[in-house]
């Protein structure tokens, strides 16, 4: 059988306290700065599952999935390895501070205007999430 050399899958999760305000975890392993909630997508589990796991295992918080903000796939997007996210948009079940879990060493709400250095792609995804919410005002 063939080797296949393909992308990982792997979620984030931009939980949305409305009107301007988001959650990021800063992480406690390589590459290290602040993130959404995410992580790779376990065998036999689905997308969406797996986005609801990693939010509530680095954050604390239960969440509702809202939508789908798109999929990145730069293959230097995730300087470990190429990867896959499948990016949706939540909404928690309970206004609560978030929690630090995980591989997080903190997390926090940040507004949109006010964020700190962020790791990966983020501040790609982050900035296409704010586009999609000036289109909607």
């Amino acid at each position: 059988m063939p080797v296949h050399r393909n992308p990982v899958p792997a979620v984030d999760v931009m939980i949305f306290f409305p009107p301007d305000r988001i959650v990021l975890v800063e992480r406690r392993n390589y590459p290290h700065g602040w993130a959404l909630p995410g992580g790779f997508v376990d065998y036999g589990e689905k997308a969406e599952n797996a986005a609801v796991r990693e939010a509530r295992e680095e954050t604390g918080l239960d969440v509702c999935l809202t939508d789908l903000l798109g999929v990145y796939s730069h293959p230097d997007r995730d300087p470990r390895m190429h990867t896959l996210s499948i990016v949706f948009l939540a909404q928690p079940l309970a206004v609560r501070d978030p929690v630090p879990g995980d591989d997080a060493c903190r997390a926090d709400f940040f507004k949109l205007d006010d964020l700190p250095g962020l790791a990966f792609d983020h501040g790609r995804i982050i900035s296409d999430f704010i586009a999609r919410l000036d289109s909607l005002r």
